[in-house]
């Protein structure tokens, strides 16, 4: 689990409410935190996890809320906390529910204000069938669920806060060193009421200014968020004050940023800040500079190359936009950038930028959402085509129900348009009909394959047409059709290869993968074996890891079938290092699967076990039992068996439990870089 950091140095003066929030989860299903905004609720939420206190769980997951627009995505984000890859046509509550069954969870839902009706909807579905399920919440209101218990954070006791500002002036360097220095300080505190985030902006100017300074200066300011009616949300009057006097501090340049930067969902780096921000007055470099200085005075956090802004701050920026009169702008600048970043993913993906490009789409998955929701709304031509191309992302990196839902309504919303969207449609409604092949709904998948392939015929779009085959044979494979998958790319790579494919070699190599497969069941062993090394070599030099990893997962099944245990083994742990790398859940719960069987081949019983245990909570992600084409289940059966005879029934019970318990990537690792002990 990922826990995000809000704040930098040490947790002051909350032990207290650590012991009531321990107290709670004992007793409580539900706990809210609730409070005025900066006061310290997901920071205690975080410390509560951080220093072990939910370590009776078997597992915790945290959902960062505070990005989301709407409750559209909400049991989406969810599943992601969860780290579900869902391929089935459940609903994504129906996939938590499942997932989560009789687990004992804690599940950490940060920032819900703004989303309470859903969240409520959410916890009564996941509390009725999910038994030992415990929830803890941040929110500024209660949920108002039955068997709630809400703990109220309140502002920090003055010593404490004394202390709060008194570390961070140390880590800045100006310590307070005088009897006047500690009365300022304290005087500080008083003034901005223990508010931790007030104090954490309040210490940021100290890198500037002598705490004296300091002192005079909020004494003089009048407080401008009080004084106008635009300043909308319902602070604590010493937040309003700490938050207005930042601002206040901030130059013109460093203001506007801080307005434009309200725009972006997700944690973010220089180069976006730079593209969504830049105009006007404000130049690249002017955003860099400028960006620079906003971390200096803690109204963004910096973690090495990323950054993002905590929701109070950001929800102030906002604002400040509207008063701009920039929204419409700002997000149309946002859009564009997310839409010229996908179509540039889109270019790269066969190359050696492609296991780059699958971690930059899944770290803008935030701003993505946003963006589609913005074209939908104002440009749904421009929502298909981003859609189209992040569809494939998605769908292997664990979002296939956002990306089918977007797909859907982005057709839906340009159906009847002019037909220069003939090309965007086809590669909109070719990501369609993935999602469904992977959900194992072929017919669905499979028609719109073959209505893909006629129009890019129509088309005489080289590619489109290669994609179309690649998936119209997945299809059949899947459906045990191999001979038909063959015959289907074996004509279409006969086109290709009388044509330039500079710009098709991409699309090419997945026909070729699909080849293979239909090779092997086929039972053309030989043949398969050949043309497998062949593309794996092309596809290692050219830098590309999702088809090299299913050539290895095929070269790893054509070694099993032919008793040739130790390389099954080595091209098995080739894919799943390859499907590490893209984060493709699926492909590590087939790759485990045919790891155990060939470590069962080699006489390693106890490590097959393990390797088939850790695969069972990855097909559990996924959501389905275990898949494949039609030749992998008796490999599966044999390799279960035979390590079962080496070890005994009961001694292979405990290592696949031992392995069904552990944290999955922890086990995935360990088996992956473990040395063969043939």
């Amino acid at each position: 689990m990922r826990v995000p950091g809000e704040c930098d140095g040490a947790f002051v003066g909350r032990q207290a409410e650590l012991e009531r929030v321990a107290t709670a989860l004992d007793e409580h299903r539900l706990v809210t935190l609730t409070g005025v905004g900066g006061v310290g609720k997901s920071r205690l939420a975080r410390a509560y996890v951080d220093q072990g206190e939910g370590a009776g769980f078997d597992t915790t997951c945290w959902a960062d809320l505070w990005p989301l627009c709407d409750d559209t995505l909400l049991a989406a984000t969810v599943a992601d906390a969860c780290d579900l890859a869902d391929h089935t046509p459940r609903t994504p509550v129906e996939a938590v529910s499942s997932w989560i069954g009789d687990r004992r969870l804690l599940l950490v839902l940060d920032s819900c204000e703004h989303l309470v009706v859903a969240c409520r909807s959410l916890l009564s579905d996941l509390f009725t069938v999910c038994p030992q399920l415990r929830v803890l919440v941040t929110s500024r209101e209660p949920l108002s669920l039955p068997g709630e218990r809400v703990i109220r954070v309140d502002p920090l006791p003055m010593d404490a806060a004394v202390d709060l500002l008194a570390n961070r002036a140390a880590e800045l360097g100006r310590p307070p060193s005088t009897d006047e220095d500690l009365r300022c300080v304290r005087e500080l505190c008083e003034r901005f009421e223990g508010i931790p985030l007030a104090l954490e902006l309040a210490a940021a100017h100290l890198r500037d200014h002598a705490v004296q300074d300091l002192m005079r200066h909020a004494r003089d300011r009048l407080d401008l968020p009080d004084r106008n009616e635009w300043c909308a949300p319902v602070w604590h009057r010493a937040l309003r004050t700490a938050v207005g006097w930042s601002h206040e501090l901030c130059e013109p340049s460093q203001r506007l940023l801080w307005a434009r930067l309200s725009v972006l969902c997700g944690p973010f780096d220089v180069e976006t800040a730079q593209a969504v921000c830049a105009g006007g007055p404000l130049s690249a470099s002017d955003v860099r500079r400028c960006l620079a200085a906003l971390v200096d005075k803690s109204v963004v956090l910096r973690d090495q190359h990323r950054y993002r802004m905590l929701d109070t701050l950001r929800e102030y920026g906002q604002l400040w936009l509207g008063e701009l009169g920039e929204r419409d702008q700002a997000a149309a600048r946002h859009a564009d950038h997310h839409l010229q970043q996908a179509r540039l993913a889109d270019s790269e993906w066969f190359g050696p930028q492609q296991a780059p490009w699958y971690g930059k789409i899944a770290g803008l998955y935030p701003d993505l959402c946003a963006a589609l929701e913005y074209l939908l709304d104002r440009r749904p031509e421009d929502a298909l085509e981003l859609a189209g191309h992040i569809g494939f992302f998605w769908t292997c990196c664990g979002h296939l129900h956002e990306a089918q839902s977007y797909l859907k309504r982005a057709l839906e919303a340009t159906a009847g348009t002019s037909s220069h969207l003939g090309s965007v449609r086809t590669r909109a409604r070719w990501a369609l009909g993935l999602t469904h092949i992977l959900q194992g709904r072929y017919d669905a998948g499979g028609e719109m394959a073959a209505a893909c392939l006629v129009q890019a015929r129509r088309e005489g779009d080289p590619r489109a047409v290669l994609h179309a085959t690649y998936l119209l044979g997945l299809s059949n494979l899947l459906e045990g059709h191999a001979q038909r998958a063959l015959s289907l790319v074996d004509d279409a790579l006969a086109v290709a290869s009388s044509r330039d494919t500079a710009t098709q070699q991409g699309a090419m190599m997945m026909c070729r993968l699909v080849r293979v497969f239909a090779l092997t069941g086929t039972n053309q062993l030989l043949c398969a074996d050949r043309e497998a090394k062949l593309l794996r070599d092309e596809c290692a030099d050219a830098g590309e890891h999702w088809t090299r990893s299913y050539v290895d997962y095929q070269l790893s099944v054509i070694a099993l079938m032919q008793e040739r245990y130790e390389q099954a083994v080595t091209h098995a742990r080739s894919m799943l290092t390859s499907k590490r790398q893209i984060g493709d859940s699926f492909g590590i719960a087939l790759g485990l699967d045919i790891l155990s069987a060939a470590l069962a081949g080699c006489g390693q019983a106890e490590q097959a076990a393990l390797a088939y245990g850790v695969g069972q909570r990855y097909w559990q992600s996924v959501g389905h039992p275990q898949r494949g084409t039609p030749e992998i289940g008796p490999l599966r059966v044999r390799g279960e068996r035979v390590a079962r005879q080496v070890m005994g029934d009961e001694a292979y019970g405990r290592s696949y439990e031992q392995a069904a318990q552990a944290e999955p990537t922890v086990m995935l690792n360990r088996l992956v870089t473990q040395a063969s002990d043939s």
